[in-house]
């Protein structure tokens, strides 16, 4: 996909039919979306990891994964932003005791710019929150969802990974922030339920929306041999009868003490660093450190697409060397 084209066609479609424009206020030239014109600097720090963590079903831990994998990311050194993408319902910052100002409706709306929004979590981590009980967020039209893939190239931080906390399920919002993703992580526990939701949620992503990789997590699992034996499973199904690549990142094991750090608003291993499942989620933070980045775009809509480009095809003047 061309994507400058269809950000142009899309604006063009919301002045058209009177939707929300792709800027919020195009006739506010000072604004935090003000069109600078001029060619765009390569950016000075292209590389971005961006990972979606998504799930078939509620109730598989699935923000207790990203928060804490964000938290062993930056005592590892790694500059990493959350993203919390269940925007009409969300709970990152209720999860770790904060209590934004500003969420994301706010960047959406053009009241406020990107950076202006971010909140700094435990152990550095930033976060961009959502916003809880507004159901206008929870279903993005096409106009607002690349609205905020293209506020999300204004982003001024240094970051190593966007880590993408999705809602369950199949909505249009969570396929949507899939599709945006280098790489999708399932996550899944060693449940029947939700070893087929997990398929159920692949096969959309594969059959309309033609993505053809995933990773796993296992989470709340008794012991590693569980989790080997659940994504066998998983894993069987899916090369029977989908045609698509599932990579096993580790696994999370069962922890009691998560429903404390809950009570707490704490992050597990903020708390409790030496808890059961602390060393899982240190593990999956250095085998995502030492896995290398996608080396091209997918062939759809991307976040940070322009860098991922720009490490393709390094910046160069016009007339260097002449």
């Amino acid at each position: 996909m061309d994507q400058a084209l269809t950000l142009r066609r899309l604006a063009d479609d919301a002045r058209q039919h009177q939707l929300q424009p792709l800027w919020p206020d195009q006739a506010d030239r000072s604004g935090p979306y003000a069109d600078r014109s001029g060619p765009c600097p390569a950016p000075a720090h292209p590389s971005v990891k961006v990972l979606s963590f998504t799930s078939g079903k509620g109730g598989v831990g699935k923000t207790h994964i990203v928060v804490n994998l964000a938290y062993a990311l930056q005592s590892l050194g790694a500059r990493v932003m959350l993203l919390d993408a269940d925007l009409g319902l969300a709970n990152v910052d209720v999860l770790l005791g904060l209590a934004p100002r500003f969420t994301i409706q706010d960047v959406l709306e053009g009241h406020k710019a990107l950076d202006d929004v971010l909140v700094t979590g435990p152990a550095g981590m930033l976060i961009l929150p959502a916003s809880s009980g507004v159901p206008e967020l929870a279903d993005l039209n096409d106009v607002q969802r690349l609205q905020l893939l293209t506020i999300l190239e204004t982003l001024e931080q240094d970051i190593d990974f966007l880590l993408i906390d999705t809602g369950a399920g199949i909505s249009a919002n969570v396929m949507y922030f899939n599709m945006a993703a280098q790489d999708i992580v399932v996550v899944v526990t060693p449940e029947p339920t939700s070893i087929t939701d997990a398929y159920a949620l692949m096969k959309v992503l594969c059959t309309k929306y033609d993505e053809k990789h995933f990773k796993v997590i296992m989470n709340n699992v008794a012991h590693a041999n569980e989790a080997k034996e659940a994504f066998r499973r998983l894993h069987l199904v899916a090369e029977r009868f989908l045609n698509v690549s599932i990579d096993y990142l580790g696994f999370i094991l069962h922890d009691t003490s998560f429903s404390q750090a809950v009570r707490q608003q704490k992050a597990l291993l903020d708390i409790y660093p030496s808890s059961v499942a602390a060393p899982g989620f240190r593990a999956l933070a250095q085998q995502l450190l030492a896995t290398p980045e996608a080396a091209y775009p997918k062939g759809g809509i991307q976040f940070f697409w322009q860098r991922l480009l720009a490490r393709q095809k390094p910046y160069a003047p016009e007339h260097a060397g002449r």
